[in-house]
């Protein structure tokens, strides 16, 4: 008998992979080039060159089977120390190498991050508008999933719905900042009011509540803002970080967790996360992968092509009198459709050529995302699509 649960998911599939796939279907048709894709957050810059050329390097220099042998269970020791030297660096914590824990990108560093403080019927607490796979990421284990409502003012957090909905079963939240889909980063003001909430919450409940921090898009930030991670704030913090974006790797999946070395049980979590892993399938990163990052811990690929197209679409939005809060990261920008409908909205943009993505799905119904990801050249060539949707469609907005 097949397993009616995966079987039922068959027909919940991502709106984000099914406009993808309708997108490269009409560029069989009328040419890639014409269809402006904003679908898929897919990293449009090429990979970090010193990342091409350390993995050049391994392997013409390196032991083979250091290479391709397995890695230990809770990764290569001086992989682990070169991350740990890095965030110390950057962050000002004392990491060392047994709070590091190498996953295959974000979304293991998550599955194992909330197996390792939640049993199941225990609550996670998320924030809206997010990512919507946090569903599967969360309730697959066993806990539970519930989603604070949006502050669509700024996008910053709910706070009072967030402490209606603060209970004794809470035992994480998951943030995500600078957040898909908004492209908003979260202020030190937030995070610093966030963590106060915790620690008081975590003396009224009597037990911990830990922040688990969802990081792929931290490099990207925009006006020279500075990458800033909550763990900065908060003791009982578990960092999930991805070289995905930073890098322009997502084909490799490759990550790490990161426990705050503050928090008491650090080394026993990373001990917990290679139980874990036996238990998903998940059996570490590549060896190759974890020694090819660790050359370029503090290198990224050129991100700044994601500042100039934000900039691009977020002033045309603005001129056709768009509600849009700017964004301050990713590649994302999240306007207010122009009727309540975003799926109807998005359905209409089809005709133009136009792939934006619908935010039911994000928790923030009525809105849309961009994910500007493509050429700059694509970009302006979009623009003039936009414009004669929103003129065709909306004459009267």
């Amino acid at each position: 008998m097949l397993n009616q649960k995966y079987v039922d998911m068959l027909s919940k599939k991502s709106v984000i992979r099914q406009l993808s796939e309708f997108a490269t279907a009409r560029g069989k048709e009328i040419g890639y080039e014409n269809v402006f894709d904003y679908s898929l957050g897919n990293p449009s810059v090429p990979v970090a060159p010193e990342f091409t050329e350390g993995l050049i390097e391994l392997l013409a220099k390196e032991d083979p089977m250091k290479l391709h042998g397995y890695s230990p269970s809770l990764g290569i020791p001086e992989v682990k120390e070169a991350i740990a030297a890095s965030l110390k660096e950057r962050f000002g914590l004392p990491y060392t190498a047994d709070c590091i824990f190498p996953t295959s990108a974000a979304a293991a560093a998550i599955a194992h991050a909330v197996r390792c403080v939640t049993v199941p019927g225990d609550e996670v607490l998320t924030f809206a508008p997010y990512f919507p796979e946090y569903n599967p990421y969360i309730n697959d284990s066993g806990a539970v999933l519930k989603v604070v409502p949006p502050q669509t003012e700024d996008f910053q957090i709910n706070f009072d719905e967030f402490l209606r909905m603060l209970n004794p079963k809470t035992m994480a939240v998951l943030i995500n900042t600078p957040n898909n889909p908004t492209g908003i980063a979260y202020s030190d003001a937030t995070l610093k009011k966030l963590a106060k909430i915790l620690s008081e919450k975590q003396e009224e409940y009597g037990h911990d509540i830990f922040l688990i921090s969802d990081e792929p898009y931290r490099e990207i930030v925009f006006d020279g803002a500075k990458c800033v991670s909550a763990s900065t704030y908060y003791d009982n913090s578990i960092m999930c970080y991805s070289f995905s974006k930073s890098l322009s790797l997502p084909g490799e999946r490759i990550g790490y967790i990161a426990v705050n070395p503050n928090c008491k049980d650090a080394a026993k979590m990373v001990n917990m996360c290679g139980q874990i892993s036996r238990g998903i399938g998940h059996n570490c990163p590549t060896s190759l992968l974890q020694l090819g990052i660790a050359r370029v811990l503090d290198k990224t690929s050129d991100l700044s092509v994601y500042e100039t197209n934000m900039n691009l679409i977020y002033n045309e939005l603005i001129d056709l009198e768009f509600t849009v809060v700017k964004p301050g990261g990713t590649f994302y920008i999240f306007p207010k459709a122009l009727e309540d409908d975003a799926k109807v909205f998005c359905e209409k943009a089809l005709k133009y050529d136009l792939i934006l993505v619908p935010a039911d799905s994000f928790g923030c119904p009525g809105y849309f995302r961009m994910a500007y990801c493509i050429d700059t050249e694509k970009v302006k060539r979009s623009l003039p699509a936009l414009r004669k949707f929103v003129e065709t469609e909306y004459p009267n907005r």
